[in-house]
Formats: C-alpha cells, structure tokens, sequence
C-alpha cells in the first residue's frame, strides 16, 4: 500500500504542478477579469479530472440530464458538503466557480491552489461584508458563470446534512437564475459500505489534519454518488429565506432517502 500511496502522490504532484503553471501563464497574459477566470476555471476542471484519478474514485451519476439541459444557462448550484473530494467530483464534471470561505483560500496548500481557481470568497466572520459578497457573486452569475455554494450552517461528518444558511441564497434572488440541488453521498470505501468508522477515512471538516487525512486517503477506492435533483426555476414571489428551506428540503430528503444496499 505504501508503494501505491507514492505512486498516486507522485501523479497528484505532477497534475498541481501542471495546473499552477498554467495558472502563472493565465495571470500573467489574460488582464481582462471574465477571461481570466473562464480560462482558470477551465483549469481548475482538468485538474480535478487528473487528481481523481489519485483518489481511485468510482462515480455514479444521477439524473445527470438535468445538469445536460442547464448547459448553456447561468445557475447557482447547491448541494451538500462534507469533503474535499465534493470540489474535485464536481469540478471534473463543468466548468464551475465555487464559493468558498476566506479562511479556505488561507489555508496551507490548498489555499494556493484556490486562490489559481477563479473562486469568489466569503467572510463568514465579518457579517458586514455580505451585502458587498451577494452584489459580487450575483454579477458573476449574470456574466455568465456556473457558481457553486455549499450553504451548510457547520462542518458536517457527512452522516446527515446541517441547515442552510439563508443569507447567499439572495444571489439567486437577485441574478433571476435558476437553482440546481444536488445531493453527494459516499458510499463505499475499498468496496465495503461506509459507517462511522471509515467516514472519517473520506469526510475532513474543522478540527481534523488536512495532509494526515489527505495522505490516509490517497490510493483508497471510494465509491460516491452525485445526485441532481430537480432544478428550481427563479420566481419573483419567492425571497431567499423561501428559496433556501425549498433547496434544503430537497437536498435533505434526497440524502436520506438512499438505499443503504447500491444497486
């Protein structure tokens, strides 16, 4: 196991080091904002695309034809969050610009590398910057972008989905755009059924060592699912205290509706 671990290492190493070179390139030739972060973006997609590969990750998909008819539209996505590896799944799967907390992108290694991946940033701790927040991220989406917001109250262990905070919910209110729940389970890991135990092998939140953690998982098997759920249409009559119970409900009610047995 230790000769595989290197081995994956080594690929993961090569793939970040690829992905800040061109990163150096984007900002040094591309001055214009929207452009900069389309072509980062892009690279942060093929990145994820290379470092799953490291994870050995087994992805089903469900009802990816409603990520299929949004191709073309701007939307805000929203789903549950309990691990690295939901940026990764989901970064390999479009081009999308995901919302992160300041303290992510200060964050040793990984900060470095989402501050190269055209994310917005949020200050959880300073409620006085949010009305500047949602008046930047909803000019992201009306320029075209595919955000991303993990709106989850607390770090989870990935055995149940916390509440939503409502407060970013008005950028969809604001951008006129449509929403698009999604539900992320892991389900097995080396091919046996995930319980308390090996959940702590895939999911990382606050308290626990990110290269500890990274370095047990790496050349693990994990097995996961990406669920798209229906997408809620913009309505005027709706405010975001509304938009974020409905978004919930359904991420929540999608997540524990799982058969423990996959088919």
């Amino acid at each position: 196991m230790w000769l595989k671990k290197v081995y994956y290492f080594t690929r993961q190493m090569l793939a970040i080091g690829v992905y800040f070179a061109e990163a150096f390139l984007i900002r040094s030739f591309y001055r214009d904002p929207v452009r900069r972060r389309r072509l980062e973006i892009k690279n942060t997609t093929r990145t994820c695309r290379r470092l799953l590969s490291g994870f050995k990750v087994d992805l089903r998909l469900k009802n990816p034809e409603r990520l299929k008819q949004l191709r073309d539209q701007q939307y805000l996505l929203v789903g549950n969050h309990s691990a690295y590896l939901d940026i990764f799944l989901l970064g390999a799967l479009e081009n999308f610009v995901f919302i992160t907390s300041v303290d992510m992108s200060e964050t040793p290694v990984l900060g470095d590398i989402i501050r190269s991946a055209g994310c917005l940033y949020t200050n959880r701790k300073q409620k006085i910057s949010l009305p500047q927040e949602i008046k930047r991220f909803t000019e992201t989406l009306r320029k075209g972008f595919k955000v991303v917001l993990f709106p989850e109250e607390q770090g989870t262990d990935g055995s149940n989905v916390k509440a939503f905070r409502k407060s970013l919910f008005q950028v969809a209110v604001d951008a006129a755009c449509t929403v698009l729940p999604v539900c992320i389970r892991y389900l097995r890991l080396d091919g046996k059924p995930i319980n308390a135990d090996s959940r702590k092998l895939v999911c990382w939140y606050t308290g626990i060592n990110f290269v500890k953690h990274y370095w047990n998982l790496l050349a693990r098997r994990v097995e996961a699912e990406i669920c798209f759920l229906d997408p809620v249409p913009h309505d005027p009559g709706r405010n975001r205290g509304e938009l974020s119970e409905l978004v919930y409900h359904s991420v929540s009610d999608a997540f524990h509706a799982y058969d423990a047995q996959p088919s």
